[in-house]
């Protein structure tokens, strides 16, 4: 039998092991009491009492699992003490699972649904007292990895892999394409590579050319974070390689240090707010340091009942000053739009416009769009 990933297992962790003993409960007392009885035996029980009674068979009085053989199944138990994945999901994933079973994000059919044995609270609690095992507080908790804009970075240190792309909506035909990976490390870092490729028309003699442009390698590292303000701030820094070609408009021709600061605070009904600040240093004499400002505001809908597919507007302010160069800002907006592409939810699409709102009459509109594959959670052609 083929082996399932942490991730998986971290969503079919509680919900199958609650949802048979509660069955086996519920039928008990529906046998031994008359059908007009009140609450059943269980009412009134806490976090820990339904974890012990109904999960603890499974996953151990201390959430680290028990073995294939005296499980009598082969279905690896996760350890729920381990917070590299039992931090990373928000609530609501957990209790998707919990109340629709597997097949609502995508996972196998033996995890059952039950969302009529507990109450909304009673699931919530037991889940409660699941987040407690993970006892590490520098994990930063799921909720606050908000959805990603087109251009302003996440606070959030993540594990993603992201093709954008971006071409002319207008003007000279150009296409770019630019590929990252994002590569999670400890509690609250994250290290990153990225390197556009470019086709443009260059006009005579040249014609369309393409060719790669400057690797960016990139850090951060999320300095505060709390789930209680529902805010979390980070320091980080790229280092942008001059490997396009300058004359060709594939690179800045230098070497670039960017330290940057981002900053993601949610709002009320799954509304959020980003902050990025930047500041381009150019190794090389000659370029001229630029400062950049980037915000997004967006609000997260879903189809389906309140765990299905998500839905997220988003408006992007953009903004670049050069600090030494004498030349004005220049501003743009970029309505967008992220929907989830799968039943999983780690893969998703972001398409939207960049529009320039100052030197409109030299700088194009921009069709944008990218494919973003959360590789922590399961591979691409999993969780359809």
């Amino acid at each position: 039998m083929r082996s399932i990933d942490r991730p998986t297992l971290a969503r079919l962790v509680t919900p199958i092991c609650v949802a048979l003993i509660v069955t086996l409960l519920a039928a008990s007392a529906a046998m031994s009491q008359p059908a007009d009885a009140g609450a059943p035996p269980w009412a009134g029980a806490s976090g820990a009492e339904l974890y012990t009674a109904a999960c603890a068979a499974c996953h151990g009085a201390d959430g680290r699992g028990r073995t294939a053989t005296q499980l009598g199944f082969e279905l690896p138990v996760p350890d729920f003490t381990d917070c590299d994945f039992a931090a990373r999901e928000p609530d609501s994933d957990w209790l998707a699972v919990i109340h629709d079973g597997g097949p609502a994000r995508g996972f196998d059919r033996k995890m059952p649904a039950f969302g009529g044995a507990l109450t909304d609270a009673e699931k919530q609690s037991t889940l409660d007292h699941v987040r407690t095992l993970c006892a590490d507080p520098n994990w930063p908790r799921g909720e606050l990895n908000v959805p990603k804009a087109l251009f302003t970075e996440k606070a959030f240190p993540e594990d993603e892999a992201i093709v954008r792309t971006s071409f002319n909506a207008e003007g000279p035909g150009a296409v770019t394409q630019k590929f990252t990976w994002e590569q999670r490390f400890g509690p609250r870092s994250q290290i990153e590579v990225s390197l556009p490729w470019t086709r443009a028309d260059l006009g005579p003699p040249s014609g369309k050319e393409g060719g790669i442009g400057d690797l960016t390698l990139a850090f951060k590292h999320a300095i505060y974070h709390s789930l209680g303000t529902g805010s979390i701030l980070s320091l980080g820094g790229e280092l942008v390689l001059p490997t396009g070609d300058e004359t060709r408009g594939f690179g800045k021709g230098t070497a670039v240090l960017e330290p940057y600061i981002l900053f993601a605070k949610l709002l009320a009904d799954d509304a959020f707010v980003q902050f990025q600040g930047v500041i381009e240093l150019p190794v090389e004499s000659g370029f001229n340091d630029e400062l950049v400002l980037r915000s997004a505001v967006g609000k997260t809908w879903t189809t389906g009942g309140p765990y299905g597919r998500s839905w997220t507007p988003i408006i992007e302010v953009l903004g670049a000053k050069e600090l030494n160069g004498g030349a004005s800002a220049q501003w743009d907006l970029v309505p967008q739009f992220q929907v989830s592409l799968n039943t999983r939810q780690h893969i998703l699409a972001n398409f939207g416009f960049r529009v320039p709102v100052t030197d409109s009459s030299i700088r194009d509109t921009e069709f944008v769009f990218y494919l973003l594959w959360d590789w922590f959670d399961g591979g691409v052609t999993e969780g359809w």
